[in-house]
């Protein structure tokens, strides 16, 4: 098995181009560094370097080596991050942008459990449905929910779960009004629906066998705040689309039913943002492990 620490001064030759220069930076002597490349060449039974008093030249299987040699110090450096991660408490901000959904529904339970886990950790809740810039306006993590791809961009995208939508109406809105099984039929009832900036005139509903189809919306209400159009199915206005979560207690006690329980209004997808900065904060990255935890399961209904 070789020796880590040779592979290490191997590659500090290698990337100040010589014994001398690597030696001044590692504040070691030449002849040490030295000593310790051509020990590793005698245990490997190669020449890693060609060296004379005026030229030093890595030999090509020695590149291949240094490039190996890199990769495994660089995985040892990260199992002793996990190591430490695990050893040190973290502390500090985190600031994070989420949509309003979100926020009110599954992650304002969570929050005080996060809190509670890291006293030191201290958080900073935006939240807005607008597509925050996280580099520009400085935010280490956004959640964000949205039924197109994100665009391709420099961050790193993690799902969180793809919450299904329902279509969802009051006990007494249903005593009032005969529902038919049939998607086509909606359009003879009143339709609360979710309004966005890109929404059109149209739901697009999924039958569990895999069938699809579109029908026109000619909403009574029109919003985009769940919560006003969950309250107008309460008050018994109309049939919404709503995602499962935010309607998942009301559907247990009863307060609201699902319209044709075969369908569903697709779903949305919720996503885990963060910059590809390096050497992320303990805080920032404990709470990211927390969300992907924690998270899945209050968007579920079940």
């Amino acid at each position: 098995m070789l020796d880590l620490n040779d592979l290490y001064y191997f590659v500090q030759v290698v990337d100040h181009k010589g014994f001398a220069p690597a030696g001044r930076a590692l504040n070691l002597p030449k002849s040490s560094l030295s000593r310790r490349v051509i020990e590793l060449e005698d245990r490997l039974r190669v020449r890693l370097i060609n060296r004379t008093s005026r030229s030093f030249t890595v030999t090509d299987l020695g590149q291949e080596f240094y490039e190996r040699a890199v990769a495994m110090l660089a995985e040892a450096r990260a199992a002793e991050d996990v190591v430490r991660r695990r050893v040190v408490e973290p502390s500090g901000p985190v600031r994070f942008s989420v949509a309003m959904p979100i926020a009110q529904f599954a992650l304002a339970n969570l929050l005080p459990l996060f809190m509670a886990q890291f006293p030191r950790v201290s958080i900073a809740q935006n939240v807005t449905n607008r597509a925050v810039d996280l580099y520009e306006e400085n935010f280490d993590l956004a959640i964000r929910a949205h039924s197109a791809p994100l665009p391709d961009s420099s961050l790193i995208a993690r799902s969180i779960g793809c919450p299904l939508r329902y279509l969802v109406v009051s006990p007494k809105y249903l005593q009032d009004h005969a529902i038919e099984d049939t998607p086509q039929e909606l359009s003879n009832h009143a339709l609360l629906a979710f309004s966005t900036p890109t929404a059109d005139e149209t739901w697009t509903l999924h039958h569990v066998t895999g069938e699809e189809v579109t029908i026109p919306v000619s909403p009574r209400l029109l919003s985009d705040d769940f919560v006003t159009l969950k309250l107008a199915v309460e008050a018994n206005l109309g049939i919404a689309v709503l995602p499962a979560f935010i309607c998942r207690s009301e559907l247990r006690n009863g307060r609201l039913r699902r319209v044709l329980p075969s369908w569903t209004a697709g779903s949305v997808n919720v996503t885990l943002l963060s910059t590809t900065r390096r050497n992320t904060l303990p805080s920032v990255r404990a709470f990211a492990e927390f969300l992907m935890a924690e998270l899945p399961s209050a968007l579920e209904v079940e």
